[in-house]
């Protein structure tokens, strides 16, 4: 039987009090932004907000809880934002939305920061319940950097990983990573780099014990590009099924995919609350379409990041991702 485990990837919107209280303390400048040594005042802030998401977690039974990179001014590139050896310059739109971020220019190595460590440790002190760290993937975070150091594409895409690599093994005990590769859809690599892709995500699982989940989103992988990322060693793959569902269903017919997979099932952009039932149904809709059905673990979760939605449809999204793996567990064998 398969074992539903609710979870999201992570990037949580802020509780609207924090909104308030940071954007007074820090403004709206570019200098504003986190950069990594802010003052004791926005720390607590950020602090405080981080407990309001895992408590909301928890209470809504999420069966995994995130520290909700609520600090992320920046969605993916916020661990290199935040380093040293980079230069964080012009504003540059994330890929085709209205969302934008601040370019990682990496100017020298890079080399251990733990500004992810840290915060995912603060989470754990706040539950006891299974923890799950999120990361953007090695190729989607190399991607969206530009590289001013190491020369060429397959060496910056090398040290990503490693990079990424040294941070996750700082991590406290993490039940699953999540991994966020929206560049593997959106810019997706070609000959040679599709391998290279594939080898660089392997460098960050071997960072960890703990299962690993692969997460595109905004579409489907191409199929030469799925086939590499089989090759990794990890344990699910995530498909967006929000945004598409034709493509992404013919991929897992085709190819198949590891022991365990992860459903994008409901929109993390939109502020329509899904039905648990419907929730259930469409997951169950996608593995009655398979030859195959015997995933040892199914991740119900919004198909990409949260930090989109209003608060309160935030909140209620996580309520019915909960709802919907629990009644998931009770009605499909």
């Amino acid at each position: 039987m398969t074992d539903y485990v609710s979870t999201t990837p992570g990037l949580f919107p802020l509780p609207d009090w924090s909104k308030d209280e940071l954007s007074d303390l820090k403004g709206h400048q570019k200098h504003d932004l986190i950069s990594g040594d802010e003052r004791a005042e926005i720390t607590s802030v950020y602090e405080k907000s981080r407990a309001a998401v895992v408590d909301l977690q928890v209470e809504a039974g999420l069966d995994l809880v995130t520290e909700g990179q609520l600090r992320w001014d920046d969605m993916l590139a916020h661990p290199l934002a935040v380093h040293d050896a980079v230069d964080t310059q012009g504003i540059v739109r994330y890929y085709d939305n209205n969302n934008f971020y601040r370019d990682p220019v990496v100017t020298d190595d890079l080399d251990f920061s733990g500004d992810v460590a840290s915060e995912l440790e603060a989470a754990a002190e706040l539950t006891d319940n299974p923890l799950q760290a999120v990361l953007p993937g090695p190729y989607s975070l190399a991607d969206l950097a530009s590289d001013e150091h190491y020369g060429d594409e397959e060496t910056f895409l090398a040290a990503v990983a490693e990079f990424l690599a040294g941070e996750v093994e700082a991590f406290p005990d993490h039940e699953t990573l999540f991994l966020l590769e929206p560049s593997l859809v959106e810019n997706a690599p070609g000959d040679g780099l599709d391998e290279r892709a594939s080898d660089a995500i392997d460098v960050v699982s071997g960072a960890t014990d703990a299962n690993v989940i692969v997460q595109p989103f905004y579409g489907a992988l191409e199929e030469k590009v799925y086939a590499h990322l089989l090759d990794a060693d990890i344990d699910a793959v995530g498909f967006d099924f929000v945004t598409e569902q034709e493509q992404n269903l013919y991929t897992l017919q085709e190819y198949g995919a590891p022991d365990d997979i992860a459903l994008g099932l409901v929109d993390g952009q939109n502020t329509l609350v899904e039905d648990p039932e419907a929730i259930r149904d469409r997951a169950e809709w996608v593995f009655d379409q398979l030859p195959v059905t015997d995933f040892e673990t199914a991740y119900l979760t919004t198909n990409t990041e949260t930090f989109y939605l209003p608060y309160a449809k935030f909140e209620a999204k996580l309520e019915a991702l909960a709802e919907a793996a629990a009644l998931a567990e009770v009605t499909h064998a």
